[in-house]
């Protein structure tokens, strides 16, 4: 059987669109589906606050039982399991993670502010993932078929570290959606030479950046010739690049080398807090 799709649930918002966002995955991989809540005993917390463990255990079943319910009613053939484990929420949702083929978070809507917070536990686990993370927007509502125009997967790559993970990652995605493939490798050009590097399409560092990724990206065309892909090598910051290509994109796809410590890289802070999709996060190296 395939390694299941977890995700983690607390009753959110955030945490609704993550369960049907993984809800799909798995069904379309006809993976199993498990739902993880994570619940923390704090011993020193003031009376008048403190749960009992019995309220607590209520709490937890109360909300895996609704978003068990949720997923059924969305994707009926799910193999399905759900549970609360009680330990710091970070630990339970990268221990989960270490055992699927992806982790599903949850984040959470700024009110009044262009972004999406992504809290220190949703930071944490995207940068001590052994495996994929995808972090959902609360107003994710893509059906099966992709709403909103949504027909397209963007993948931010850089070509100086062009891993096999992240490629196989993206292009597997778009395949089995039958989605197209935008590669994006956006790179910043000193002041001095922007207007000379921004005029030259035929030679030089433009020219030089384009074969790289052609030549980085050939493999996975030649593994995935169903996959219609665009390939782009822009002048400017990755982050407003992806940023703005996510617009109109039903996922982005951001890489991250283990062994640089809990860091996660400004291209993927931004993404995770402003890119209008979700966002897949994964680790290489």
């Amino acid at each position: 059987m395939s390694r299941p799709i977890a995700v983690g649930v607390d009753g959110s918002d955030g945490s609704l669109a993550a369960v049907d966002w993984a809800a799909d995955e798995a069904a379309l991989r006809a993976a199993p589906l498990r739902l993880v809540y994570a619940t923390q005993w704090i011993p020193h917390q003031p009376q008048a606050v403190r749960m009992t463990h019995e309220e607590r255990a209520e709490e937890a079943g109360d909300v895996l039982g609704a978003m068990e319910e949720r997923a059924r009613a969305r994707r009926p053939q799910l193999t399905l399991a759900a549970e609360e484990v009680e330990d710091a929420p970070a630990r339970v949702l990268l221990d989960a993670g270490s055992e699927a083929d992806i982790l599903v978070v949850g984040t959470h809507g700024l009110s009044g502010i262009g972004g999406f917070m992504v809290g220190s536990v949703g930071q944490e686990v995207v940068a001590d993932a052994k495996q994929p993370v995808v972090l959902v927007r609360p107003d994710y509502r893509e059906d099966a078929h992709g709403e909103h125009g949504r027909n397209k997967v963007v993948l931010g790559l850089d070509i100086d570290d062009a891993a096999d993970e992240v490629l196989e990652f993206a292009f597997d995605y778009a395949a089995r959606r039958g989605v197209p493939l935008h590669v994006l490798h956006s790179w910043h050009a000193p002041f001095l030479h922007r207007h000379r590097v921004a005029a030259d399409t035929d030679s030089g560092p433009r020219a030089e950046m384009a074969s790289a990724l052609a030549q980085a990206v050939r493999p996975y065309r030649d593994k995935y010739p169903a996959v219609d892909v665009a390939e782009e090598s822009a002048i400017g910051r990755p982050a407003d690049r992806l940023v703005e290509e996510a617009a109109d994109a039903r996922l982005v796809v951001l890489g991250r080398r283990r062994g640089h410590g809990s860091h996660i890289g400004s291209t993927t802070h931004a993404l995770i807090h402003h890119a209008a999709c979700p966002v897949a996060v994964v680790p290489h190296g």
